[in-house]
């Protein structure tokens, strides 16, 4: 019988309906329900394409002993961190204090009203590596909830207290200026891989927003080691196995120094913040890599990410069925079912090449993938890179030869995907599609941005603006959008008016804006990553450092600037500069995790640039200049784009043509250059 999550929009959730375990959703009628029966919850807390979560779901929640003893001794909570980032954040804050660490999945056990009282992340089935079972897990909290209840509660209230009256002192008044923002370049300098680029040691993730922060930094400023760190970090990860080499698109991360192997689930939110980082790499520079991997990626998040609304899904999984019989990292279900293994649709062995290309080509499609006898990975397969070492390639076979690989792996067991459409990380991906069709020509990406973005409209979108966190087949998800879904979708949406010149995305951004100052703003500028009429957990979650995304608090910073700068709102600009008063503080502390924060505020100190480009409808010069425009490199620079008499942009409202052409017009710090109708005189005032 399927139990209680049957009926969810959530791919995790529903990955769930069929244990033997008695979940419930998050909900006030399961604590009602533990309350009834005296006895805690068990809190699991995960996602769909977290290969430990999978792990820990076919040892213990497909197990039907341990089911038995979950269900006569607890009320079982089900989660998808996705869906619910507060329940997350809030639960992940307490396993982090009492434990010194975090991960997927979460295991919490908490009193009836929601207190926390014991902590841990994945446990085996039996004991190993010094962490207790599952069972025995179950055993120690059942008795200590019968035998020792009043230390329970106390150790609960005692966390929440502890919880409750932390306060998030971000320190001075201001925003950050030239000396903070050397001090956090010099800090990134410091943690800088230089034999492997990137930041710090394994486990090595991609610093997108820190990546960001460089190119804006080096922009400003002229600063080449700014530049050479971005251009080495994305070099290397672009050469890596941290990259797919065939179909395009990042994993995870890698779980090595050198990007060589990586955790294989491919999430939108990497891919659309890379994209846009690659897209503005070249920008920089023109270099060809980043030109490729930037289309690759777009391409690759159409292809295998969109859905049939036009929307963009949540992930690939790490795991994918095995084919050959080879040992897999996760066995059979419960039911006898097909084995899974990480990374099976992605590595490769000599002896699988040699199936598919013959022996010439296959050796060297290996030479040039560093694919060895040995293996870069797990029984002698290797994760295809792109080795320094490689020698010269002919560029015609090279392609006969991934157009065979891919076509070969295609008929491979595919991972399973996420198709839940996420606000937050369809912003993301609307500004990294809107971005690169626009620099590079595909008016085809554009409009995939578009689509994403109606939907966004259509489904997510309530009255008043109000966003859903979720939706799946075109039908919206029961969770409140938080501070990053407000965030990204507005940014997502004025990234989409400079590029189309449709000042309906501009109006969309500043009605999602306009909820952020009156929803999540705290006094002193701070803000709160869930609003203010949302429901209530044991603690507000407000976090200004970024994780795998931008922090809701510093997107929303950038993206109350540009929205200022595009209509002139002076409570915009002021909440803007309110936000970044933490950039202030931890920007020097902390680089590597405030670098969205960072990339803010380059372009707080740029202005930064309003760039006005006012035509005829369809004129060759206003498109050439439109194009400039958007290809400044100038921080956070924004642009409108219409014919003069537009009222969709305030940015073209007194802005005439010139001599009955075409003009750009740019403005910073309320002070206008004259208007210019030469593309090249554009680009040089865009660039000092």
């Amino acid at each position: 019988m399927p139990n209680r999550l049957a009926h969810e929009t959530s791919p995790y959730l529903l990955q769930h309906a069929d244990n033997p375990v008695d979940w419930w959703p998050w909900s006030p009628e399961a604590f009602a329900e533990a309350r009834r029966r005296d006895v805690p919850v068990l809190l699991s807390v995960g996602y769909s394409s977290c290969h430990w979560c999978h792990v820990m779901a076919h040892e213990s929640f497909e197990d039907d002993t341990t089911a038995a003893h979950v269900n006569e001794r607890f009320v079982a909570v089900k989660v998808d961190r996705e869906e619910r980032p507060d329940v997350d954040a809030v639960y992940m804050e307490a396993v982090q204090a009492a434990t010194g660490q975090g991960g997927w999945p979460m295991t919490v056990f908490l009193t009836p009203d929601a207190e926390p009282f014991y902590f841990g992340t994945y446990f085996p089935p039996e004991p190993r590596h010094g962490m207790p079972s599952f069972l025995d897990v179950l055993d120690g909290v059942s008795r200590a909830w019968t035998e020792r209840r009043d230390e329970v509660g106390e150790v609960a209230g005692n966390i929440v207290k502890d919880l409750s009256s932390r306060s998030l002192a971000y320190g001075g008044d201001g925003v950050p200026g030239e000396a903070e923002l050397a001090q956090a370049l010099l800090g990134l300098t410091r943690d800088y891989d230089s034999r492997s680029a990137g930041f710090g040691g394994a486990p090595k993730f991609p610093p997108s927003m820190v990546l960001e922060f460089l190119l804006r930094h080096h922009a400003r400023t002229g600063a080449e080691g700014a530049l050479q760190m971005a251009a080495d970090t994305c070099a290397a990860m672009a050469r890596g196995g941290i990259y797919d080499q065939l179909g395009g698109g990042f994993a995870r991360y890698s779980v090595d120094r050198e990007w060589v192997v990586p955790h294989f689930e491919k999430m939108l939110y990497d891919n659309a913040l890379l994209c846009r980082v690659y897209a503005h790499l070249w920008r920089a520079t023109g270099d060809d890599l980043a030109r490729r991997v930037a289309l690759e990626t777009a391409d690759f998040m159409v292809r295998e990410l969109r859905t049939a609304e036009g929307g963009f899904a949540s992930a690939l999984d790490a795991d994918s069925p095995v084919e050959d019989g080879g040992e897999p990292t996760r066995d059979e279900g419960a039911d006898g079912g097909e084995r899974h293994a990480e990374g099976a649709y992605y590595v490769w062995t000599p002896a699988q090449l040699t199936e598919v290309l013959g022996e010439e080509d296959a050796r060297d499609a290996a030479r040039y993938f560093g694919v060895t006898e040995e293996g870069t990975f797990e029984e002698g397969a290797s994760v295809l890179q792109l080795p320094r070492d490689a020698g010269p390639v002919d560029a015609d076979r090279l392609a006969s030869i991934k157009e065979r690989l891919l076509a070969a792996r295609a008929r491979r067991p595919r991972p399973v995907r996420d198709d839940k459409v996420v606000a937050a990380w369809n912003g993301l991906a609307i500004a990294a599609l809107a971005e690169t069709g626009a620099f590079f020509d595909r008016p085809d990406l554009v409009e995939r941005a578009t689509e994403a973005a109606d939907l966004l409209v259509r489904v997510h979108m309530g009255e008043g603006a109000r966003l859903s966190r979720t939706s799946r087949d075109g039908r919206v998800g029961p969770n409140a959008g938080v501070l990053e879904d407000y965030a990204d979708v507005a940014e997502g949406f004025l990234a989409l008016a400079g590029v189309t010149g449709e000042g309906a995305w501009l109006e969309f951004a500043g009605f999602l804006l306009d909820i952020v100052l009156d929803q999540f703003v705290a006094e002193g500028g701070a803000l709160y990553d869930t609003a203010h009429d949302a429901e209530t957990l044991i603690r507000r979650p407000q976090d200004p450092t970024d994780s795998a995304t931008p922090s809701g608090w510093t997107a929303a910073g950038g993206a109350l600037l540009s929205y200022a700068a595009h209509t002139g709102s002076e409570a915009h600009r002021a909440a803007a500069e309110g936000a970044l008063g933490v950039v202030k503080a931890l920007g020097p502390r902390a680089p590597r995790f405030i670098g969205w924060g960072l990339a803010t505020a380059e372009a707080l100190l740029d202005g930064p640039r309003e760039i006005a480009v006012a035509g005829p409808s369809g004129d060759d010069l206003a498109r050439a200049l439109h194009r400039t425009a958007l290809l400044a490199p100038a921080p956070g620079a924004v642009v409108a784009f219409g014919t003069p008499d537009s009222d969709e942009f305030p940015l073209l409202r007194d802005r005439p043509l010139v001599n009955g052409g075409a003009a750009a017009y740019v403005c910073r710090h309320f002070t206008c250059d004259a208007p210019t109708t030469d593309p090249a005189e554009l680009a040089g005032k865009l660039s000092r």
